[in-house]
């Protein structure tokens, strides 16, 4: 079996065009919202901030961390969804359909359950650790059956196990009367952006994306098939533990600072893979160029679905991932993407 790949040209094209694509949507994403603003107004609320004025509070307090956030973890998803499609060669993998944003979210209901005044740093590393959770559920049982490893298997495990972790979560969070505070997390609201979190998660961020340059090329291998990367030399279980922690940091940090947003790991890869070929050195890049931008274009456009009111942007990436999935089913079937 070959690699399909692109031309050094074709992919530079294209992270440029990525990188227009999210300056432009950025700076509509800050300049636009629920209450009207000059783009001067918003200029200078950039550049020369008044903490008198409310449009630049609104600006640097609000929008800015809000558009930051979205690129972030539209950038994180995207490549959780490639290194786990091209790990397994599972083209239905992704951490909302295989359990681990579920996962995530269930360890931050108990933290606030038993834990409710618990720091910010807290709330991370219970993301995290649920998120780890989530992954050694649906993988480990996985194991255990026959054909668990097949597409449609693992996609119906994560869902039947993310389904559990989700009411287990809700039951928990109606009887210790604590709905109000966790239903940000079942429903991502972007607006509600805390920029100190960001900034906590920033470090476990660069460790996960660090991990994910440095599988780019063992998981371009493993996306041969298991026997092919051993035979070429590649020590398959390390490298799997290690592209498995790049993906439960990168989805438990997006978790913690945003709550659960699906389809985003799912489309993301796919198209990555349309317009660069297999190889993960380019794939990864540009799905994480791909990831950012879509989040923040299905931001913006949940501000307008029923303006003046917000509407959860995991409605919108509903939209257009759940035609996606099911484009998914009919043309690939019970196979692994090759």
């Amino acid at each position: 079996m070959t690699l399909k790949g692109t031309s050094g040209v074709k992919t530079a094209f294209l992270l440029v065009l990525g990188a227009v694509l999210i300056i432009t949507v950025s700076v509509l994403s800050v300049a636009y919202g629920t209450k009207s603003m000059s783009f001067a107004a918003v200029r200078d609320a950039v550049f020369h901030m008044d903490p008198d004025n409310i449009d630049h509070v609104i600006v640097q307090t609000s929008r800015i961390p809000r558009t930051a956030g979205a690129l972030l973890i539209g950038a994180f998803l995207a490549v959780s969804g490639a290194l786990m499609q091209g790990m397994t060669r599972n083209y239905l993998a992704s951490p909302s359909i295989m359990g681990i944003s579920d996962g995530s979210v269930f360890a931050v209901t108990l933290c606030m359950v038993f834990l409710p005044e618990a720091s910010s740093m807290a709330m991370i590393l219970y993301s995290l650790a649920g998120s780890a959770l989530g992954a050694f559920l649906v993988f480990g049982m996985a194991k255990l059956l026959p054909g668990g490893v097949s597409p449609l298997t693992l996609a119906v495990l994560g869902t039947i196990i993310g389904t559990f972790l989700g009411g287990v979560s809700q039951a928990l969070a109606v009887y210790f009367q604590v709905s109000q505070n966790i239903s940000f997390w079942y429903n991502a609201r972007l607006h509600m952006m805390d920029p100190a979190m960001i900034r906590l998660a920033v470090p476990f961020a660069v460790v996960g994306l660090l991990l994910a340059v440095l599988m780019a090329r063992p998981v371009t291998m493993l996306s041969l098939g298991d026997e092919t990367a051993a035979g070429l030399g590649l020590k398959v279980g390390a490298i799997k533990t290690l592209t498995m922690l790049s993906v439960v940091l990168l989805t438990g940090i997006s978790v913690a600072i945003a709550g659960k947003i699906a389809f985003i790991g799912l489309m993301i890869p796919h198209i990555a893979r349309f317009l660069v070929g297999q190889d993960y050195r380019r794939i990864i890049p540009f799905a994480a160029f791909a990831g950012a931008f879509f989040l923040a274009f299905c931001d913006l456009i949940s501000r307008y679905i029923n303006f003046p009111f917000e509407t959860p942007v995991g409605v919108v990436t509903a939209l257009f991932g759940v035609p996606f999935f099911l484009y998914l089913i009919k043309t690939r079937g019970g196979g692994s993407h090759s």
